[in-house]
């Protein structure tokens, strides 16, 4: 799915609900949550911090970079965003600036 398709699903998903979106300070305090957690399941995996024999053990970086992305595109369409154009941007961005900076194959 394209960003722009995802922006619409999520935007159906949440207007489904008389609540509508949170206030964007909330949505990006819930951002910085599920980034704590993609941190906390990196460093089990790649860090010297190994999860408790009482923690689940298989690798939730899948499910938390989902919810990463699902709060990013929450708080793009609350801030009218395109994140499609967004990301184009940045990568023009990048090829630019770094163009000289890595070592090409």
């Amino acid at each position: 799915m394209d960003l722009k398709e995802a922006q619409s699903i999520v935007d159906e998903y949440i207007l489904q609900f008389k609540e509508g979106y949170f206030p964007p300070m909330n949505n990006l305090a819930r951002l910085v949550e599920e980034v704590g957690e993609l941190s906390r399941e990196m460093n089990h995996t790649y860090g010297p911090k190994k999860k408790k024999a009482s923690e689940d053990q298989r690798d939730k970086s899948k499910d938390e970079m989902g919810d990463i992305l699902f709060t990013l595109i929450v708080l793009a369409n609350q801030m009218d965003i395109d994140l499609g154009e967004s990301l184009q941007e940045v990568v023009n961005k990048y090829n630019l600036r770094d163009k000289k900076r890595w070592t090409l194959e």
